[in-house]
């Protein structure tokens, strides 16, 4: 089935290292942004089946939950959606009080994602964040007593001045609120970010690659210990609590999606919104087209792209699958430049399937890189 993305752009503050597609918070900007949502999403309506829709951003908790719900109710009106589709929204927690998150309950929202990032605040004032550790615990409280069953943490590892010690202290205070889903990631600091500035001037450093090497194994053997299951190279879940809606980008799924600079995969085709917020709303006024950057992949791109984001998947690549879908047999292509990492022992291949170690996650890029022509 298909997954539903929704973008909203704005933030209270922009974080030094963000390189997403956002803006600060206008009120008047935002109530025309939601209006021309529900426009968009009303014209591209075909009744197809759906199972997920996902809000994210930006901070999409700075919407009401009165838009929220007409977003929601204008993916039913539009697209056959399952009975059991689960419906994410991204959330940071200074965004929310009791009265918010019922109310995000009530329109239809079943799980919650925390940008959180660390529980240590040197950690989130390096990192520019508004909230504290100790408002990150009492907004996952009022979570869980707003009725959300279904909840995800973000963590950031490799962060300025951290240690391996200093992050396993955020991975034990994550496991001690008991999520049901936690995404774990290494920071990345765009050449184009403020935060790499602000390095330069205050003369922080990120860890040695070793020392990343152990924050990753150390911090996913404690999650392990804690009966977290890894499922893909960045993510966590108790079990039943997978990311149904993130699993379509890593199993050759398809999605469509709504708002300035959402990107959608659809039928072999590529395309991707226009970025600026105003053009985009101008856009969808004068009933203007706001997809751009449309392509048809090649059945090459396709094969490229399902080999390695499948390869992220802690199940591995399941060859007799590829094989069926776009009649290449993997190992008979790629086997003489993958053989080396299998003799490394951070590549399993059995004949039906290839799925990396956690050890040979940490040069999955490496690894992937054979795919690429």
């Amino acid at each position: 089935m298909l997954g539903l993305y929704v973008h909203i752009p704005f933030c209270s503050a922009i974080c030094n290292y963000c390189n997403f597609n956002r803006g600060l918070f206008e009120a008047g900007l935002k109530k025309r942004y939601v209006a021309a949502l529900l426009t968009e999403i009303g014209r591209a309506a075909d009744g197809s089946p759906a199972d997920t829709i996902f809000f994210g951003g930006g901070t999409p908790s700075l919407l009401e939950p009165s838009e929220i719900a007409a977003v929601i109710d204008a993916c039913r009106q539009s697209w056959s959606l399952d009975g059991d589709t689960e419906i994410t929204l991204e959330a940071n927690p200074e965004t929310v009080t009791p009265e918010r998150l019922t109310g995000f309950r009530a329109a239809g929202i079943n799980r919650l994602s925390y940008g959180v990032q660390s529980f240590r605040d040197d950690e989130l004032g390096r990192l520019s964040r508004l909230h504290s550790a100790a408002r990150a615990v009492d907004a996952f409280g009022m979570a869980r007593a707003a009725g959300f069953d279904n909840m995800s943490l973000d963590l950031m590892m490799w962060l300025p001045q951290q240690t391996v010690a200093q992050w396993l202290e955020s991975v034990d205070a994550l496991i001690a609120l008991g999520p049901d889903h936690a995404s774990m990631y290494m920071l990345e600091i765009y050449p184009n970010a403020p935060l790499r500035d602000t390095m330069a001037r205050s003369r922080w450093s990120v860890a040695p690659d070793d020392d990343v090497a152990e924050m990753y194994l150390s911090g996913l053997g404690r999650m392990d210990a804690a009966g977290y299951v890894q499922y893909e190279i960045s993510n966590v879940a108790r079990p039943g609590c997978l990311s149904r809606h993130n699993l379509k980008y890593w199993t050759d799924g398809e999605w469509l999606g709504f708002g300035c600079g959402a990107h959608s995969t659809r039928v072999g085709t590529r395309w991707k919104n226009l970025s600026a917020t105003e053009e985009y709303i101008s856009a969808v006024a004068a009933g203007a087209p706001v997809a751009t950057e449309c392509r048809v992949l090649s059945a090459d791109e396709r094969l490229e792209e399902a080999l390695f984001t499948g390869l992220r998947l802690s199940a591995g690549l399941d060859l007799r699958a590829v094989r069926d879908r776009y009649g290449v047999d993997v190992w008979s292509r790629y086997g003489g430049e993958l053989q080396p990492f299998v003799d490394q022992g951070i590549l399993l291949y059995d004949g039906q399937s290839l799925r990396l170690q956690r050890a040979g996650m940490l040069l999955a890029h490496e690894i992937m890189a054979v795919f690429i022509v």
